[in-house]
């Protein structure tokens, strides 16, 4: 079974173009909603959480993102620290995760990617990629955020076009080619053992 990486920057359609991979019966790790959960689950992370950020990190065992987010949000130190002790809890549970699958290939989907080292150990990365404006157009209808807080978050990513570069095969999300048929092409392709042809 081959093992992928989903990877793109805020905004760019990762999300979903992973839905569609589900619909073709590809399963999908999601690691941000698994980070979610493991900090709320894995007794040593949680310890660990509240050594480096205070025992506010949790309120009735259930970790307060708020109070964690309004740490870390503009202290890029606390930022990386925290990351540091998350991503590698992730990227374990990751690795058991594909171990059970028994697809064709499987999809790892993460923002972070390459900046969490969870690049390691796949046989393919996929780029989702989308021109910066329209990023940050999609982001504040998604988030109801303002321009500038959306530029804010994109400053914690890897650059687009360097990341893009990383990858072994990106599809463009410009709402000027359409997405699905480059998915479904990706996915046969895929499905018969690799992106070379």
């Amino acid at each position: 079974m081959l093992r992928i990486g989903l990877t793109g920057g805020i905004g760019s359609g990762k999300s979903t173009v992973a839905k569609i991979l589900e619909t073709l019966g590809i399963p999908v790790y999601y690691a941000d909603d698994a980070a979610k959960e493991i900090m709320n689950s894995d007794a040593a992370l949680q310890a660990q959480i509240r050594e480096n950020f205070g025992e506010a990190s949790y309120k009735e065992g259930r970790l307060d993102r708020k109070y964690l987010a309004g740490l870390v949000f503009n202290d890029p130190e606390k930022l990386n620290r925290l990351n540091a002790l998350i991503h590698p809890v992730t990227i374990r549970h990751s690795e058991e995760w594909f171990s059970r699958q028994k697809a064709p290939y499987a999809v790892r989907e993460a923002a972070l990617l390459f900046e969490s080292g969870a690049s390691a150990n796949l046989d393919y990365i996929i780029g989702v990629y989308a021109p910066l404006a329209l990023r940050i157009r999609r982001v504040q209808q998604r988030d109801g955020l303002s321009a500038d807080e959306v530029k804010q978050r994109m400053k914690r990513q890897l650059n687009e076009e360097m990341k893009m570069k990383l990858c072994d095969f990106v599809l463009r999300n410009d709402e000027q080619v359409l997405l699905f048929p480059q998915v479904l092409e990706m996915h046969k392709r895929l499905c018969r053992g690799g992106l070379t042809d």
